[in-house]
């Protein structure tokens, strides 16, 4: 077998790889690199200049020449976050083949191409989790139900006739999620007793020594900061990621302990939040505002200069990206003026790269000089640390382990778990970069 390290092997994101056998090939997911994204796509968009050798060649989606188009016979995604959906307008088409997931994940990508107005010739195939799909008598995916950050993720098990491939990126064990069912460790146990060929996992926190948090202590943080603060008089405002479902559930339940209207600022919370209530996972609609167009929002805000504490406003810019809604609600966009005492709740961490930190930390700045209450920080993550990772191989016990979803250093620290376990570095423990292929 041959495992190609398309993307996500040199960073964190633009997730992409590939596995051939017997002259037949699969795919696992298609992501965007968000900061490069951030960086240049405001400007490309008003030149209507976007394309795909545009988009590889600012390394913003995979460079994926490296794998024969015509042997690739589906395309799995393992949820639906943009740096593992991002780049399926773009790539996607090179490809006769379906593009297989989760239907909330299924979904997020048809209201993304949607909204984009892209088009694609692939067919869109939803599986419901703990489920398989055959593709044709030599693969069959397995969608096994994880917990992460979003709704519906997946671990991914490829069953060939060259064994099983696990693909699990990303994941963490929560056994109290706030919405959805814990990781099916029970069929993870049964693939391990069949016998898993190789395992391709993130490595993003593998040098974190601890188990990740379940999403219950975030909601925990959050009860805490919104409860026990004075805020009666002063405007709310929180961030997280549009995806993260679980997390808007408990700032909507919060606000309304608050007697605080919820309202939601920003297209991409309608692209995510439309996509849970179409699966029927949560009913956000009736209870909360939806905002999305420009001349609403302005209205929105003129208002809330008069009632600030009616309202609690959950919006984009936890990244401190600058298109943002709250980036631009800081550089008086709208009209609205943060006054002393006001919260900023950044439900969310920094993804570590150079562009979020700085766009981050200038964010905050503006925000301090304004003499804002910021609650940093109040999140736990939807990805695997150490221990984490340590269960899932003891788990599997497969045969390869490949890295992904970082650069060298988080690779080298995943290595190094790895090597306690019983593997051997540069044997059956792969450590590569974008564009490399591995036989094993």
């Amino acid at each position: 077998m041959e495992l190609h390290a398309i993307g996500g092997y040199s960073e964190v994101g633009k997730n992409m790889t590939g596995l051939s056998f017997n002259k037949e090939s699969v795919i696992f997911d298609m992501g965007f690199f968000l900061p490069e994204i951030i960086n240049f796509e405001e400007e490309i968009v008003q030149k209507n200049l976007i394309s795909r050798d545009m988009m590889i060649k600012k390394g913003a989606i995979p460079n994926d020449n490296i794998i024969d188009h015509k042997s690739v016979k589906a395309i799995f995604i393992s949820h639906c976050h943009l740096d593992h959906i991002g780049a399926i307008p773009f790539l996607a088409p090179r490809y006769d083949a379906p593009v297989i997931s989760s239907p909330y994940t299924i979904d997020v990508i048809k209201k993304m191409m949607m909204e984009d107005k892209y088009h694609i010739k692939n067919h869109l195939k939803p599986v419901n989790l703990n489920s398989s799909f055959r593709i044709n008598k030599d693969i069959e995916v397995e969608l096994v139900g994880v917990t992460h950050s979003t709704a519906q993720p997946a671990i991914l098990a490829l069953h060939t006739p060259e064994g099983v491939i696990v693909y699990a990126n990303d994941f963490k064990f929560d056994n109290h999620p706030v919405i959805g069912k814990v990781t099916n460790t029970k069929r993870l146990k049964e693939l391990g007793k069949k016998g898993v060929k190789a395992l391709i996992v993130e490595s993003l926190y593998s040098d974190l020594d601890q188990k990740t948090p379940s999403e219950k202590v975030a909601r925990e943080m959050l009860k805490e900061v919104l409860h026990g603060t004075e805020n009666s008089g002063r405007a709310i405002f929180a961030t997280t990621f549009a995806s993260h479902i679980a997390r808007l559930q408990s700032i909507l339940d919060f606000g309304r302990d608050l007697r605080r209207k919820v309202v939601f600022v920003g297209r991409s919370f309608d692209k995510y939040v439309t996509a849970a209530e179409r699966q029927k996972l949560v009913n956000f609609s009736k209870r909360a505002l939806m905002l999305k167009y420009r001349n609403e929002i302005e209205t929105f805000f003129r208002k809330l200069n008069r009632v600030r504490d009616k309202y609690l406003v959950i919006c984009t810019g936890g990244q401190g990206e600058p298109n943002s809604i709250l980036s631009r609600l800081v550089d008086g966009h709208f009209n609205f003026e943060f006054n002393l005492g006001d919260q900023v709740i950044f439900s969310n961490r920094v993804i570590p790269v150079d562009t979020n930190i700085e766009n981050r930390r200038v964010i905050e700045d503006k925000l301090k000089e304004k003499k804002v209450r910021i609650f940093s920080n109040i999140h736990v993550s939807g990805h695997s640390s150490r221990e984490d990772l340590r269960d899932l191989i003891n788990i599997l016990k497969p045969q390869n382990l490949f890295p992904t979803h970082a650069g060298y250093e988080k690779q080298k620290a995943f290595a190094e778990l790895a090597e306690e376990e019983g593997y051997v570095k540069g044997q059956n423990v792969h450590l590569t970069g974008n564009g490399k292929s591995i036989n094993f």
